[in-house]
């Protein structure tokens, strides 16, 4: 299929996803694998940046009032140290306080939460779990608080749900909404403080992602993608400079065995290399940080 036909599709199941309580990344992996698509393109990090800043703009969008008034109030809190009875200046900085848990866990387990939590099986269990905790939350116990009865210890609550979505199949909706439904919070509150807390969040993830690429960290992750996943991901060689030989990795099934094979022997020639001389793995070595992945 087309590459631009399937970044449509994926665009659009990004779109259907994202906002409603079920996995968005979740469904980015499992399409691709039921319609067997292997582009390096759908597979890079830079349509995941794509599909994120699309993500942000709708988010932006739909609430644009609210956040025409929450940066000014955030600011004033801040210049006054004080939220001064403000219910903006508050939701702002729990606002803030709710993204920190994922922007943790994001910025030290994100090379991890890429190579070994994205399988298909894991997905589909996420799925079940997710839509567990979903009903769950939905059906226990008195729900009455609004997003003013928010305090801080619950927002860093829901913000440690939220981290939750990191891993593919748990929607980043869906668990936050949960959280704030088990802290009391009507469904109209839940889901507004979810949507909310998802701005800062997307923000932040397309910042991390854009230097990543910028940097050059992006190659070493997809690198560390092909030796571990192999087959299906056959067109990521043409994104890793290491293993781009047109000779020697040309696109489809076919090319994943042959960029899957190229990126092992080089790591592990490396490795073997290093155990030679005794030298220690340098973190600007491409090749020793893929042979210490698939060790």
């Amino acid at each position: 299929m087309d590459p631009l036909l399937q970044a449509l599709i994926m665009g659009i199941v990004q779109g259907l996803t994202e906002f409603l309580p079920v996995s968005s990344s979740g469904h980015l992996i499992l399409v691709p694998y039921l319609f067997g698509w292997d582009d390096a393109f759908i597979n890079s990090l830079a349509f995941s940046v794509m599909l994120h800043l699309g993500t942000l703009v709708a988010l932006l969008g739909y609430f644009r009032r609210d956040w025409v008034r929450l940066v000014p109030a955030g600011l004033a809190a801040i210049r006054d140290r004080s939220f001064r009875g403000d219910a903006d200046r508050k939701l702002a900085w729990l606002l803030a306080a709710a993204t920190v848990p994922a922007a943790l866990v994001g910025y030290f387990l994100s090379d991890i939460i890429e190579t070994q939590v994205r399988e298909v099986e894991l997905v589909a269990v996420m799925f079940v779990v997710g839509a567990a905790i979903l009903w769950t939350a939905d059906h226990v116990g008195a729900r009455t608080k609004d997003v003013g009865d928010v305090s801080f210890p619950v927002a860093i609550g829901i913000g440690a749900a939220q981290a939750l979505a990191l891993v593919p199949g748990i929607s980043r909706s869906g668990i936050s909404i949960s959280a704030a439904r088990f802290a009391g919070l009507d469904r109209p509150a839940a889901a507004r403080f979810a949507f909310l807390m998802a701005t800062p969040i997307t923000l932040g993830a397309i910042v991390f992602e854009a230097r990543k690429i910028a940097t050059g960290e992006a190659a070493v992750t997809v690198e560390a993608q092909a030796h571990r996943r192999g087959v299906g991901h056959g067109g990521i060689a043409d994104a890793v400079p290491h293993a781009a030989d047109p000779h020697a990795a040309p696109q489809g099934a076919g090319g994943g065995v042959v960029a899957n094979a190229e990126v092992a022997k080089n790591a592990g020639a490396r490795q073997h290399e290093l155990e030679i001389t005794g030298d220690r793995c340098d973190g600007s070595d491409s090749w020793c940080k893929v042979a210490r992945v698939g060790a």
